[in-house]
């Protein structure tokens, strides 16, 4: 079967635990996840996890509690302003209705209650979407910071040598993973991959993203890296950091875009993505289990 290299989205820090052990267990769960949906047992499905995290909070002290939007203005000023924006697109693209929430480059209301706003017209969990887009906004400002930051280098490089060592031609990005699979992929026009499966993909998040990429779009389009021969993107309709839609309308590349109802109250995780029926109808033919 078809090597696969899978690579993460936010929130899969974990300190106190070596590289190789995480990617020996987390190899494990994704194709777990990976082979429910294609009805088939884990050992049938060749996956390798890319992991990168360590990277970015490389020389950062280790937090003993649930990162929060209070800890991420403090450390992150720069990522209220991306909260603001993602908030216009997110209520652009899903016709929220909410009132204007910014006025001369400030926000017209505290983070807390933006976000619980947020929550509500969407019927989430109020605490755990807070948290959720404190740590998104953390790992991407993380990551895209700085155009030749060393953890953003030492990211792309990590998954670009995965990829490399595995011999993959399938790789399935998540979320920021999306991201710097993209940038990877970019950077090393010499990796050949037959399937590029974007899940969950915040590229086109205009100014937090889409105009922070490398390398930058052209005419106001993203590229589709030279080494990849077909491009599907998937995401939940509900998922509240895929936007704006259609992905393909500013990656005019992508072959697929699809939108699709995966998890209405799990809007982001991996694993719901990993285990529908899109993504296993997305895979089967090239792993030749149809």
């Amino acid at each position: 079967m078809t090597a696969i290299v899978a690579v993460h989205g936010v929130g899969h820090h974990a300190p106190g635990h070596s590289p190789e052990e995480i990617v020996t267990a987390r190899s494990a769960t994704w194709a777990r996840e990976v082979a429910t949906g294609l009805g088939v047992s884990p050992d049938q499905v060749r996956l390798t996890y890319a992991y990168y995290a360590h990277h970015l909070h490389r020389n950062r002290p280790v937090s003993q509690n649930a990162y929060d939007l209070e800890q991420l203005e403090r450390e992150y000023p720069e990522a209220v302003q991306e909260i603001a924006r993602w908030v216009e697109s997110l209520d652009k693209s899903l016709d929220l209705g909410l009132p204007s929430v910014r006025a001369q480059g400030r926000l017209t209301v505290p983070l807390r209650q933006l976000i619980s706003v947020i929550a509500e017209q969407l019927s989430l969990d109020g605490r755990l979407t807070r948290a959720f887009i404190a740590m998104f906004f953390r790992d991407v400002s993380l990551y895209l910071r700085d155009h030749a930051g060393p953890a953003r280098i030492a990211a792309r490089e990590e998954v670009a040598a995965t990829i490399a060592s595995t011999g993959a031609r399938v790789v399935i990005a998540h979320s920021l993973g999306s991201v710097v699979t993209y940038e990877a992929l970019h950077a090393h026009p010499e990796l050949e991959v037959e399937l590029l499966l974007t899940l969950g993909s915040p590229l086109a998040l205009p100014h937090g993203v889409f105009d922070r990429l490398t390398p930058a779009p052209v005419d106001r389009a993203g590229q589709r890296p030279a080494g990849v021969r077909r491009w599907v993107n998937l995401c939940d309709h509900g998922d509240i950091v895929a936007i704006p839609r259609p992905l393909k309308q500013h990656f005019p590349s992508v072959d697929l875009d699809l939108t699709d109802s995966i998890a209405p109250f799990d809007f982001h995780s991996a694993a719901p993505y990993l285990r529908s029926a899109a993504v296993a109808s997305t895979l089967a033919p090239f792993l030749g289990t149809k």
